[in-house]
C-alpha cells in the first residue's frame, strides 16, 4: 500500500476520534430518520447477539478497537481484553468509555503489529475493509499467528448501503477500493473502503486456517464468525 495513503488513513481516525461515535449513533450528519435508524440498530442488535453467542473467553484481542463501541461487549465476555489501535485519540475515548482494568491498550500501526502471544478470541469491527486487497493475506496471517488453535476469531463490517454513511461521501463504485470521506469541519481525506460478501469472507478466513461462517443482515452488516483450525 501506498505510504502516503497508509498515513492519511491513520490521520483521518486521529482527527475522526471526536465525531466516530455519531457514525454509529446515527446523529447529525448519519441521522436517517426514525425507519431507517430503526433497522440500524436492530442489525447492530442482532450482530451484538451473535458475538455473545460465543460464550466466555479467557483472553481476547481487540483489533482497531476505536472508541470502545464492542470493547464495551467484549469486556462483557472476557476476563482480559487487549485492544490494539493506531489512534490515541481513539484510545483516549475508548478508555473512559470502557473503564475497566481488565482492559489494557497498545498503540501500534495495524499493518507494522505483530501479535506477541495468542488469544482466545481475536475480534475485529469495520477494520478489515480497510486493509487494502494486496495486503489482506498479510494482515490475515497475522490474525492466523494471534489466534490459539481451537480460539475464536469475529469480525464486523459494512455492507455498501448509501444510508450507512452520508450524502457527502458517496461509496466507491464496482471494483474501486478506496474513497473520500469528509469530516464534520470539511476536511477531507482518501481511505481504503473494500466491502466482502459473506462467501468471501468465508473463503478469505479459511486460506488462512479457519473454519468460518459469514453472515449479512439485511442493509448494513456483513460478519463472520470462525474457529482457528
Amino acid at each position: 500500500m501506498d505510504g502516503h495513503l497508509e498515513r492519511q488513513m491513520i490521520d483521518y481516525y486521529r482527527a475522526r476520534a471526536p465525531e466516530y461515535d455519531e457514525w454509529f449513533e446515527r446523529r447529525g450528519r448519519y441521522d436517517q430518520g426514525a425507519e431507517l435508524n430503526r433497522a440500524w440498530f436492530d442489525e447492530a442488535a442482532a450482530v451484538r447477539a451473535a458475538l455473545h453467542a460465543i460464550g466466555h473467553a479467557a483472553d481476547a484481542l481487540e483489533l482497531a478497537g476505536g472508541t470502545g463501541i464492542w470493547t464495551a461487549e467484549l469486556a462483557r465476555l472476557a476476563d482480559r481484553v487487549t485492544v490494539v489501535d493506531a489512534s490515541t485519540e481513539m484510545i483516549a475515548i475508548n478508555r473512559a468509555r470502557v473503564a475497566s482494568d481488565r482492559v489494557s491498550y497498545v498503540a501500534a500501526d495495524l499493518f507494522a503489529w505483530e501479535p506477541a502471544r495468542t488469544y482466545d478470541l481475536v475480534f475485529f469491527g469495520f477494520w478489515l475493509s480497510h486493509v487494502p486487497p494486496e495486503r489482506l493475506d498479510e494482515f490475515l496471517a497475522r490474525v492466523a499467528r494471534a489466534t490459539q488453535p481451537g480460539g475464536r476469531l469475529f469480525l464486523v463490517d459494512s455492507r455498501p448501503e448509501p444510508t450507512s454513511t452520508t450524502a457527502d461521501q458517496p461509496l466507491p463504485g464496482r471494483g474501486a477500493t478506496t474513497m473520500t470521506r469528509r469530516l464534520n469541519d470539511g476536511r477531507t481525506y482518501t481511505i481504503v473502503k473494500v466491502f466482502y460478501e459473506p462467501a468471501t469472507l468465508e473463503a478469505v478466513l479459511g486460506r488462512h486456517g479457519f473454519d468460518a461462517r459469514a453472515w449479512a443482515t439485511e442493509r448494513y452488516f456483513v460478519y463472520a464468525s470462525a474457529t482457528r483450525r
